[in-house]
């Protein structure tokens, strides 16, 4: 068949559908087709479902139903494929910034475009029987069991975990710190205010029940905003600026009575 030139083309070769659309009737039924184009008072469809080319008057098609529709998904998987776009990367610039981080489990400060390591202190546990410092990643449980050397005994009531010295070495002059942390496993992680004790400041208070020997551990924790970057890697930083102070950034197993702190201050000394 020889066809005439024609006065309106439109040709659509769509992956809405999974590469089909719907021309549709103006009965309300429609046909399942790869691709269609209007020529002069005919419209010529390859169908889907015969797999070969077919046509009808242009007159029983709805062709502003069609088009509407085939519009519509265009739109759709434009949209779709700018997500798919932002998605890629935006993993990508996660990778990035994952590796940038020391693989060294700890605590980094973010300071302009450079990270500084802060130094994790050793944490002494104090009880009204004696004192113990925890060292490297400290264990309450074993220390109140008597696991650790000199032992402290296990007794009920309450016990205070502290960092030596009235200020942290470390400080930080902007009220909201950001803070990446590369933890050792995966329970909790948090800002917490640090109480002054004399010559040391208070990280958490723990009690012990006197039947059970349960565990409960309270900090005063600064609402924090926490981002995962990778895996076991967290920024942290805090929703509303810090009055000066003394702080910590710390990790903890509330489950295992374990506790890892990096201390720093804001404010200058």
């Amino acid at each position: 068949m020889k066809w005439r030139l024609p006065v309106l083309l439109l040709l659509l070769a769509v992956s809405a559908f999974g590469a089909t659309l719907r021309l549709y009737l103006k009965d309300g039924s429609f046909q399942v087709v790869h691709e269609y184009q209007v020529i002069e008072d005919r419209v010529q469809y390859r169908s889907a479902e015969r797999s070969v080319w077919e046509e009808i008057p242009v007159d029983l098609v709805d062709l502003d139903r069609t088009k509407k529709e085939a519009a519509e998904h265009e739109a759709e998987l434009a949209k779709e494929a700018k997500e798919d776009a932002e998605e890629l990367a935006a993993i990508r610039a996660q990778r990035r910034e994952a590796a940038s981080v020391p693989d060294d489990s700890g605590a980094y400060y973010v300071r302009d475009e450079m990270l500084e390591p802060l130094k994790q202190p050793d944490v002494t546990l104090v009880t009204d029987k004696g004192r113990s410092v925890l060292r490297g990643f400290s264990t309450i449980v074993g220390v109140l069991f008597g696991h650790a050397y000199p032992p402290v005994p296990l007794t009920s009531g309450k016990s205070t975990a502290e960092v030596e010295g009235a200020a942290a070495t470390f400080r930080v002059t902007e009220d909201r710190p950001e803070f990446y942390l590369r933890l050792t496993g995966l329970d909790g992680l948090a800002i917490v205010k640090l109480t002054p004790k004399g010559n040391a400041r208070v990280v958490e208070t723990i009690w012990i029940a006197g039947v059970t020997n349960e565990l409960e551990a309270k900090r005063e924790t600064v609402p924090t905003f926490t981002r995962q970057v990778g895996d076991l890697l967290y920024k942290i930083w805090p929703e509303q600026p810090l009055p000066p102070g003394e702080y910590a950034v710390v990790e903890f197993r509330d489950g295992e009575g374990t506790l890892l702190v990096w201390d720093f201050g804001v404010g200058d000394l």
